[in-house]
């Protein structure tokens, strides 16, 4: 069992009640609340640009020429290309841009951007990669469960077919062979801050969506 498989298998009870969020089961059958829906994607929009400065360090700090140009790839398409998704959708949804740039980070997008940046900066090569990973393959896995309960005319399907597609998910395969090969490198004191890093991550795309369905904001904060 390589090492990723492992740490599918360690984390799939909460991968489980990730799928089964009533978040992604309305993404599935199309009835999710819009509300809910522009929620989320303003705090997606958010949350990639702390994404693509976390890749940009793995970059930097990536052990090999073509880990470099993966990560740094993976920034630009973060920022880029699914800045292009969200803003389709924000159009569809009737977010205006002052709207976007006047909406703060919930708690669980400030925690979880916390998390990468403070994780990118600070911890070795492998346990920046074991933090960043959770964002691709969970996504991906996501995106190929639901794809299979899609309904017709459903209004998220562009975000479905953009996490379901082979372009995404040949890239997810490509990062989980580098994890892969890194942690074979590692001693075994580095694997487990590997699986620590990976275990957080995945729990922060659950609260993230969690959050999302529940339209959390930073109640009371307001009135002190």
């Amino acid at each position: 069992m390589t090492f990723t498989q492992q740490l599918w298998q360690d984390n799939f009870t909460l991968f489980t009640h990730t799928i089964n969020h009533p978040f992604n089961q309305g993404l599935a059958n199309g009835t999710l609340s819009p509300q809910i829906f522009q929620h989320y994607i303003v705090q997606d929009a958010h949350y990639l640009l702390a994404y693509g400065r976390a890749l940009s360090v793995a970059a930097a700090k990536a052990y090999e020429a073509d880990d470099i140009i993966q990560f740094s790839e993976g920034a630009k398409v973060a920022i880029i290309v699914e800045r292009g998704l969200h803003k389709n959708f924000m159009e569809q949804f009737g977010i205006t841009e002052d709207e976007f740039k006047n909406t703060p980070l919930t708690l669980a997008c400030h925690h979880y951007t916390g998390f990468l940046t403070s994780t990118a900066w600070s911890e070795s090569y492998p346990v920046v990669l074991a933090a960043l990973l959770p964002c691709f393959w969970v996504y991906a896995e996501v995106g190929k469960t639901i794809v299979q309960q899609v309904t017709e005319n459903n209004p998220f399907q562009a975000w479905i077919d953009t996490y379901s597609g082979d372009e995404f998910n040949q890239a997810v395969q490509h990062i989980i062979a580098t994890v892969d090969q890194v942690a074979e490198q590692s001693d075994p004191t580095t694997r487990e801050k590997m699986k620590a890093a990976y275990r957080r991550g995945a729990e922060l795309e659950w609260l993230f969506w969690d959050s999302a369905y529940h339209q959390r904001q930073w109640l009371g904060l307001d009135t002190l």
